[in-house]
């Protein structure tokens, strides 16, 4: 046998595997229907005895083990289809790298899910066309129109990465850890899988499906499952088949340490995101239950898919644990309050697996504030890009404190003149959008006063009075700030308000409602990440490493600025460009960067003066248990891998989505000219930061973030 590369780990899985009693009903019936769809003798992908062999009917027994015998065989299929699409894909496209040929197999595929059962589909042309009309056909008349069009989402994303996987094949390239598992989720299927789990159980009332909760319930789970095939499959993905997507080796490869630190890790990483996933279910289900108003019928839905999750992740493992086809052995058992069997064994071991697990989970929560660090260290940044700065900035800088004052901005106990100065947000601007005309710098300046504005009033304000309430309903006001289709504004209260007021109606004067609904779903995921910072402030909580980096992306107001970015692009750029997995990965890549940018230089400022746990060196420094130094080498690394990423999709990755949607010249020069403005917004970024006295220990030592010595705390007024 042999030797394996590393000992597995001891998995955290606090809920018990069960299997199914229609588990024979269901093999059965997958034999059949594959047959008749096409799939085994004949196709040239699988006989009998490779479906056999696969047991997708013991997977979905153990991962759905309370649905009823045909919705059992129902997922079944599904099972057998997506695992033969992903074979098909392999032998006819990927092998021979037709990716003309592989486009329009994929470009058929949503033919095959109409939302209105009346469209009639194509005749199919092959066993993955013939199943998926048959899928889709048994399966959505018993769900929501809301389902069908997540469910059709979800699929179609799963199908398509298939397309990137193809461009990327013969790259040779590892990717990092925070891009890895982002495209981990897409190609790895557990969201889809995860739309099945509502079939089975119960479907998520369209209220709350795509919430933050719930989307954090289907992301957490997603990372779990993968991240455990991971380590089940090192050995024959990256031994035996040369495989460079999985967890373990980019763990590897980033932190240049041996396979068995690397598996240890990546567990970390697994046990963290189901720790996730219960303070999710424990806490942010609930209250966005009872925000949203959800019937006593509606929270049960939510209750019987959250354990549909958790059923999927024991049931996947007790299968990665019993096939031949992983690496399984001398795996420990799962459950650490089950008691191992045989020799060695002792009531000891599972008291120090419950101490370790405890412990873990504890020190998110016994973080000492206002710890003195010192000044921040700033390491050599990794910058490709030239500064280039508007001519109109000091006229720039006039009008924006004009207008604080104006707004009430600089009269409310969080800023006033010396501040806004020691911040300069024009500087940012001036690097931003060097090409800007006066007008348009004017707005983005001041875009950018009301943001960090708006950053610095929550948890000062908020925070000092342990108000969540009052802190939601402010955000819920600030969203009424901004009308779609020509309803009148609410009444502004507070300097907040009024100045979101205005920048609304300068900015959308000439929007379409769908362009004016795009933009405040963008200050609303801003406005709302807020709170999810004050929440975690008042627990105390330093949050999950791959939490913290994507809501980070939304507490920087990512969506706001690239919204602004992409004004005045028109109708030559499809949006279906920009939902694209390369310019999605384009996007995130440059906002970590500028994220992970601000925490470095922000460390001293908010560990020190604020008390704030919301860091990336921070959030690093506890989840690895070392210095700041350390973790500082740590996000430094990762800065750099994220901007090595972002020129490696502009490089070789754009010129192949420009060829798939069909590009005219003109939208190709747009989407050149969009890569250059995040260049140029990255750039100026860091100049801002640099420059600027915001991040400064004289100027903290000084002006520590609190209110002003001259006034009270500003309290909002709400009705």
């Amino acid at each position: 046998m042999t030797q394996q590369p590393f000992e597995l780990p001891h998995f955290y899985m606090p809920y018990p595997a069960r299997l199914n009693p229609h588990l024979d009903e269901a093999r059965a019936h997958s034999v059949e229907w594959a047959r008749e769809m096409g799939m085994l003798e004949g196709s040239g992908v699988w006989e009998q005895a490779d479906l056999d062999a696969h047991d997708y009917g013991l997977l979905c027994a153990y991962t759905h083990p309370e649905c009823d015998g045909p919705a059992l065989s129902l997922i079944t299929d599904w099972y057998v289809w997506v695992f033969f699409f992903d074979d098909h894909f392999l032998e006819t496209f990927k092998r021979t790298q037709d990716r003309v040929g592989g486009k329009a197999y994929l470009d058929r595929l949503p033919l095959f899910m109409p939302m209105d059962l009346s469209t009639p589909m194509p005749e199919p042309q092959n066993p993955v066309e013939a199943g998926l009309a048959d899928l889709w056909t048994r399966t959505v008349p018993s769900m929501s129109a809301d389902w069908r069009r997540r469910f059709a989402v979800a699929t179609e994303h799963l199908l398509n990465e298939s397309l990137w996987e193809l461009s990327n094949i013969n790259e040779g390239r590892v990717s990092n850890p925070v891009e890895y598992i982002e495209m981990r989720r897409k190609v790895g299927g557990a969201p889809w899988s995860s739309g099945l789990v509502e079939y089975a159980t119960s479907e998520v009332p369209a209220a709350v499906a795509e919430s933050r909760p719930l989307r954090v319930l289907m992301e957490t789970f997603s990372d779990a499952v993968h991240l455990r095939n991971d380590l089940f499959s090192y050995q024959r993905e990256v031994e035996d088949e040369g495989e460079l997507s999985n967890g373990v080796l980019v763990l590897e490869t980033f932190f240049g340490c041996t396979t068995q630190e690397a598996a240890d890790t990546v567990n970390d990483v697994l046990t963290s995101r189901l720790h996730q996933f219960e303070h999710t279910a424990l806490t942010e289900v609930p209250a966005v239950a009872l925000e949203k108003g959800l019937t006593p019928q509606e929270v049960a839905a939510v209750a019987a898919y959250t354990q549909g999750l958790q059923d999927w992740q024991s049931g996947g493992h007790e299968w990665h644990m019993r096939s031949s086809r992983y690496m399984n052995q001398r795996a420990e058992p799962t459950a650490p309050w089950r008691a191992p069997t045989g020799p060695g064994t002792s009531a000891a071991d599972i008291g120090a697996l419950l101490a370790a697990a405890g412990a873990e989970r504890l020190r998110a929560y016994t973080h000492t504030p206002y710890q003195k660090v010192g000044p921040s260290r700033l390491p050599d940044f990794y910058m490709p890009f030239q500064l280039e700065l508007s001519p109109h900035l000091d006229a720039a800088r006039h009008r924006l404190t004009e207008w604080s004052h104006r707004m009430g901005i600089l009269q409310e106990g969080v800023w006033d003149e010396d501040k806004l100065a020691a911040y300069d947000l024009a500087l940012c601007s001036a690097g931003l959008d060097p090409d800007a005309t006066p007008e348009a710098l004017d707005l983005s300046a001041q875009w950018l006063a009301w943001g960090t504005y708006g950053d610095d009033y929550y948890p000062l304000v908020f925070g000092h009075r342990r108000d969540l309430a009052a802190a939601r309903l402010t955000t819920q006001r600030l969203s009424a700030c901004m009308p779609v289709d020509g309803e009148p504004a609410t009444l502004p209260l507070n300097a907040m308000e009024r100045g979101l007021i205005d920048l609304w109606a300068r900015t959308t004067a000439d929007m379409t409602p769908d362009q004016r609904r795009f933009l405040k779903d963008a200050v609303d995921v801003m406005t709302e990440s807020w709170v999810w910072e004050l929440s975690n402030q008042l627990q105390n909580r330093i949050p999950d490493p791959v939490d913290y980096l994507e809501m980070r992306r939304a507490t920087f107001g990512s969506d706001l600025t690239l919204s602004l970015c992409r004004m005045g692009h028109g109708p030559a750029v499809p949006p279906e460009v920009y939902r694209s997995g390369p310019v999605r990965s384009l996007e995130n890549a440059a906002v970590d960067y500028a994220c992970l940018l601000n925490d470095v230089f922000s460390y001293q400022k908010e560990i020190e003066y604020e008390g704030e746990i919301h860091n990336a060196i921070l959030v690093v420094q506890n989840f690895f248990g070392i210095d700041y130094p350390t973790a500082l080498a740590v996000v430094h690394d990762l800065m750099t891998q994220r901007m090595q990423q972002f020129e490696h999709v502009a490089a070789h990755e754009l010129p192949i989505v420009y060829d798939d949607f069909g590009l005219s010249d003109e939208a190709r020069e747009i989407m050149r000219n969009y890569v250059v403005d995040l260049q140029n917004w990255m750039a100026g970024i860091l100049n801002w930061h640099r420059e600027v006295d915001r991040y400064k220990a004289e100027f903290l030592a000084r002006r520590s973030h609190g209110f002003l010595p001259d006034r009270a705390p500003a309290v909002p007024v709400l009705s």
